[in-house]
C-alpha cells in the first residue's frame, strides 16, 4: 500500500529537520526566504497562521518581524522539533499538527497566512486555498511560494558548458497533472560522505500548471495582489553556486494574495 501525504512528510521530518539546520538547503537560506520576506508587507503585531511550517525556522523568521505566529504541519515530527525549539528559545509561537485541507481554525480568525515551499507538496490545493480564504480576516492576505510551475515541472535538467555553468535548462511534461508522485532526492550541497548516511527523502509532488494555479486563486476567491520569481545576484551566484541557475530560469514563484473587503 502507498504511504499517506503525511506519512512520507514522517518519514521525512526527522533527516530533514537535521540537514536544514546543518545549512543544506542554500536554495532556502540564500535566496527563497530573504526574497519571501524582502515582498512581505509589514507583520508587526499581527496574528498570522504559517501553513507547512516543518521545524519552523520560517515561522520563526515571521515571529522576529513581530507577527502573534501560529505554525501547523501534518508531521508530528516537525511540530515536535519546532516545539522543543520554541521551548528553548521562546518566540510566542503555537505549533500544531494539522491538515491544510480541514483548518479546526474560526472564520476570519488570521491577519495572514504563508506557506513556504509547501503548497506544492499538498494534495487538493484548491481546497486548501478555500480553508485559508476562510479563515482570513477581510482585507487579510496569503504569501505563498512554490516551485515554480513553468521552470520546475516534473522533468528539469541543468545544461551546464564544459566548466560545469549553468548554460540553459531543459524542462518537459510541462501539463502532466501528477497527484501524489515520489521524488527521491537530498539537498545537493549534502557532502558525499554525509550523504551515504542518510535515506533520501521521499516527496509526495502535486504538479499544476500556471494557468490551474491562477484558476484555483480566482476560484477561492482571493485578489492576486503581487509576485515574485526571485534570481540569484552575480554576487550570490558566485558564492553559492548552486544557486547560480536561477540566473538562467527562476526556481520558485512567491505569490501575495489578497481577501477582499466582502
Amino acid at each position: 500500500m502507498k504511504r499517506s501525504v503525511s506519512e512520507n512528510w514522517e518519514a521525512n521530518a526527522a533527516t530533514w529537520t537535521k540537514l536544514v539546520r546543518a545549512g543544506y538547503d542554500i536554495y532556502r537560506d540564500a535566496l527563497h526566504t530573504p526574497a519571501f520576506l524582502e515582498m512581505l508587507p509589514d507583520i508587526k503585531g499581527l496574528n498570522g497562521l504559517d501553513v507547512g511550517c516543518g521545524e519552523g525556522a520560517n515561522t520563526r523568521a515571521l515571529a522576529r518581524a513581530g507577527a502573534k505566529m501560529t505554525g501547523i504541519d501534518i508531521a508530528p515530527t516537525f511540530v515536535h522539533h519546532a516545539s522543543e525549539y520554541e521551548e528553548n528559545e521562546p518566540l510566542g509561537i503555537r505549533y500544531l499538527t494539522a491538515d491544510a485541507l480541514h483548518l479546526s481554525f474560526d472564520d476570519a480568525q488570521f491577519d495572514f497566512a504563508s506557506a513556504f515551499m509547501s503548497m506544492m507538496d499538498m494534495p487538493q490545493q484548491g481546497d486548501v486555498l478555500k480553508e485559508i480564504f476562510r479563515i482570513l480576516k477581510p482585507q487579510g492576505f496569503f504569501q505563498f511560494t512554490i516551485l515554480h510551475p513553468c521552470f520546475v515541472p516534473p522533468f528539469r535538467k541543468n545544461i551546464r558548458d564544459e566548466n560545469g555553468k549553468v548554460t540553459a535548462v531543459l524542462v518537459a511534461d510541462y501539463f502532466e497533472n501528477i497527484d501524489g508522485s515520489l521524488e527521491t532526492w537530498l539537498f545537493s550541497s549534502v557532502p558525499q560522505t554525509e550523504r551515504e548516511q542518510h535515506k533520501p527523502f521521499n516527496i509526495p509532488r502535486f504538479h499544476r500548471t500556471l494557468s490551474e494555479w491562477i484558476g484555483m486563486i480566482n476560484a477561492a476567491g482571493f485578489i492576486l495582489e503581487a509576485s515574485v520569481e526571485p534570481m540569484a545576484s552575480k554576487e550570490l551566484a558566485a558564492q553559492e553556486e548552486v544557486v547560480a541557475d536561477t540566473r538562467v530560469t527562476p526556481i520558485a514563484w512567491i505569490v501575495r494574495l489578497r481577501k477582499p473587503q466582502n
